[in-house]
């Protein structure tokens, strides 16, 4: 059993319902999972934990200032251990080669400033939470997924999560980071 962390950011809940998802799925693996949302300090400490994973979402180009923090603070302990980053953000649903390729830019200037190399990373499609934005970001993010072809009834939620597969991609992160012992040959 591996003690796994899973830190996250977010800023209209959809984030914590996904590492809420990844922490389910890693304890029906007989998994110790501790969930915790990016603090503002320097606990939890990567160091008491075999395996991290760190979830943010995109907004305005940037993640969240307290997962920013906690990564700078402690990339050094994280890259001593397997981690996995996964980038949650609605971008992931355009097809637009440019759009892509920012997605990329901003996951890269995220683990370059922060010197952090996460075995894995991910980006995971996110939500659009119309009924929690204010008028001015609901009126702004309409406009952006009507530009995209999305869905833009304002007056109700969206969730773009494949819920599957970030379930199957917990399941292989624990796999390939928590190596089980080789099975021990009988004797002749």
């Amino acid at each position: 059993m591996a003690r796994f962390l899973v830190v996250y950011g977010t800023t209209y809940g959809h984030t914590a319902k996904v590492a809420e998802a990844v922490a389910h799925t890693l304890r029906t693996g007989a998994h110790h999972v501790v969930t915790v949302a990016a603090p503002d300090g320097l606990e939890p400490r990567p160091e008491a934990f075999d395996v991290v994973i760190v979830a943010a979402s995109v907004v305005g180009g940037r993640f969240q200032k307290h997962v920013d923090r906690w990564v700078h603070a402690h990339a050094d302990a994280l890259n001593a251990r397997p981690c996995a980053f996964l980038q949650i953000c609605l971008g992931v649903l355009q097809r637009d080669a440019a759009v892509q390729a920012e997605l990329q830019a901003i996951r890269t200037r995220f683990l370059e400033a922060a010197r952090w190399r996460p075995v894995e990373t991910r980006v995971i499609a996110g939500a659009l939470p119309y009924t929690r934005y204010n008028w001015i970001t609901r009126w702004m993010m309409r406009r952006i997924v009507a530009k995209a072809g999305g869905d833009t009834d304002t007056s109700r939620d969206y969730e773009y999560t494949d819920w599957a597969e970030l379930r199957a991609f917990a399941l292989m992160f624990a796999a390939r980071a928590v190596p089980q012992p080789a099975p021990i040959a009988a004797s002749a």
